[in-house]
């Protein structure tokens, strides 16, 4: 008989049923740099400090490394996957992997519009730095308009989408280059800012033990608002999963996407922690208003502390950590929609999966993903409240979107077939017995924090005019509208046309001839072939891997 010969494919992507139509050419700084900028800690700790401060002041900062941990469990269980697995569309591939094609769907389903919104709200953090920068960045009115931030904000996001559009349409090579050299500066700065601020440190440590009268009238007393003041750690701390995201664009995958997830987010917590902490330590009035106000926070106390010169070079280098954040986002986001598309599971597939023959990058989906990205940024105009409801709900679903992933892998090893018996694929990274603890601590974290991101707060959901229910229930309707509109979707339409497109298929191996032997009962010649399969009952086949 014939037997399938291995591949000759070099890329390794036929073990997946893939082709390799991307650009292979990331190492190992810029897999790390793709981690680091999506999690960018001079973005968020600088866009969303101020909350933190106006919501459990100084002790909030607790909530930093209590978010660390939880997410490091998600790390270790996503590093273990990307060492097996480092395909674009990581999450997606993972729960694809890991459970039915209807929570696969819905893992990516979910981080994919989760992205795009993400996409907007890090674009509109330039709003919060540039006017101060400079008072020629506030383009439209004087600031003090009803409208002007708002308006000015959306005008300054819209343009960084654009550029970044541009940037990812061109080529991963392009993307990586900036992104790293981006990447480099902030972590320079971040270093220098922490110097700096520890120079001109005016108190001790004892701030942080001390409520200072926040939680006062709040029905769970300090615990209450300490609970919402640590959404602004747990808004900045994910998308760690970006530098398996880009495994298909990355030298050496399996030892690579791993390393670069570990070291992204604890090099984010180390730098991020310590500019909370010297930040705090060197405010000169704590009690200062414009501390805790949104056009103050961090950015004010770096302002008044180094002053001059010196202030407005970190406020430049948050500008840079904005843009590098952007395109980090954005890349993440055209290659969830690559992914899904190639498989033929988004309308459009074929168009959306189509890949630049010259520049080897999703171009079709960088310029929708941008397109996509602006729209909800037109609602922040006039109706500031339904934005921020939408920015909330874009974390709350990658946190689910993360559940997808680590509750299936929680119940596959407690079931013993996590790592699948007799798979002998070559593993980059295993956390061997320490697999099962971990993997249920990440359960309970994510569990936990997403509760704890949707719960209706009038704070989150609710917090400027017009006060109404539904706007502080806006959070639930919309996962829930998303989720089961999602669901329905697939199994109603998505799931009968899911399968591999021809275009993306692995080549069809070549034939050599073997020892005749009688082939096992039943067998026939549909068996053979790439490994590829499609919708079995409307849901994935998981092909074997090795």
């Amino acid at each position: 008989m014939l037997e399938p010969s291995k591949s000759t494919d070099s890329s390794g992507m036929d073990e997946f049923g893939y082709a390799q139509t991307l650009d292979r050419s990331i190492g190992k700084f810029a897999s790390f740099a793709a981690g680091v900028s999506y999690i960018s800690i001079l973005t968020g700790v600088f866009q969303l400090f101020y909350f933190g401060f106006s919501m459990a002041g100084p002790a909030y900062a607790w909530s930093w490394p209590i978010v660390f941990v939880g997410q490091l469990m998600v790390a270790l269980c996503f590093a273990e996957l990307a060492g097996r697995y480092p395909v674009a569309g990581s999450v997606y591939n993972w729960a694809k992997r890991l459970a039915s094609g209807t929570s696969a769907w819905l893992a990516g389903w979910l981080l994919l519009l989760s992205s795009i919104m993400a996409l907007g709200s890090v674009a509109l953090a330039l709003q919060i730095t540039l006017p101060q920068l400079w008072s020629g960045f506030q383009i439209v009115g004087d600031g003090t308009g009803t409208y002007d931030f708002a308006l000015n904000g959306v005008l300054l996001a819209t343009i960084m989408i654009t550029i970044s559009t541009l940037i990812n349409a061109f080529g991963v090579k392009l993307m990586t280059r900036i992104n790293s050299i981006g990447v480099f500066v902030e972590l320079i700065a971040a270093v220098l800012l922490i110097l700096a601020l520890g120079w001109h440190v005016v108190r001790g440590p004892g701030v942080f033990f001390d409520t200072a009268g926040f939680g006062e009238g709040h029905d769970l007393g300090f615990f209450g608002v300490f609970l919402i003041g640590a959404m602004a750690s747990g808004y900045v701390m994910y998308g760690f999963d970006t530098a398996s995201s880009l495994g298909e664009e990355t030298k050496d995958p399996k030892r690579t996407a791993p390393k670069a997830i570990l070291r992204a987010v604890t090099a984010s917590f180390l730098l991020g922690g310590l500019i909370l902490l010297f930040g705090i330590l060197a405010a000169p009035d704590l009690t200062d208003p414009k501390i805790g106000a949104a056009d103050g926070g961090l950015q004010h106390i770096v302002l008044s502390v180094l002053g001059g010169p010196f202030g407005k070079a970190f406020l430049v280098c948050i500008v840079v950590a904005v843009v590098v954040c952007t395109l980090a986002v954005h890349a993440a986001a055209i290659r969830m929609m690559f992914a899904m598309a190639r498989d033929n599971n988004l309308p459009f597939s074929r168009q959306l999966s189509k890949v630049d023959p010259v520049r080897k990058t999703p171009t079709v989906a960088a310029i929708v993903i941008g397109v996509l990205a602006v729209i909800p940024l037109l609602v922040n105009i006039t109706q500031p409240a339904i934005f921020t409801i939408l920015s909330s709900i874009s974390i709350v679903l990658i946190y689910l979107s993360y559940l997808l992933v680590t509750v299936p892998m929680l119940r596959k090893r407690l079931v013993k077939k996590w790592p699948g018996t007799g798979d002998h694929s070559e593993t980059g990274f295993s956390m061997g017995k320490w697999g099962l603890p971990v993997n249920i601590l990440a359960v309970l974290w994510g569990g936990a924090m997403t509760v704890n991101l949707i719960w209706p707060r009038p704070e989150i959901y609710n917090s400027v005019p017009p006060f109404e229910w539904y706007l502080q229930w806006g959070g639930v309707l919309f996962v829930a509208a998303v989720t089961g509109g999602g669901a329905l979707l697939y199994r109603l339409k998505i799931r009968h046309q899911t399968g591999v497109l021809a275009e993306h298929a692995a080549p069809a191996t070549i034939p050599v001839p073997v020892p005749a032997q009688e082939p096992p009962a039943g067998l026939d010649a549909s068996s053979t072939g790439s490994g590829m399969s499609g919708p079995r009952d409307g849901d994935f086949e998981p092909q074997q891997v090795g």
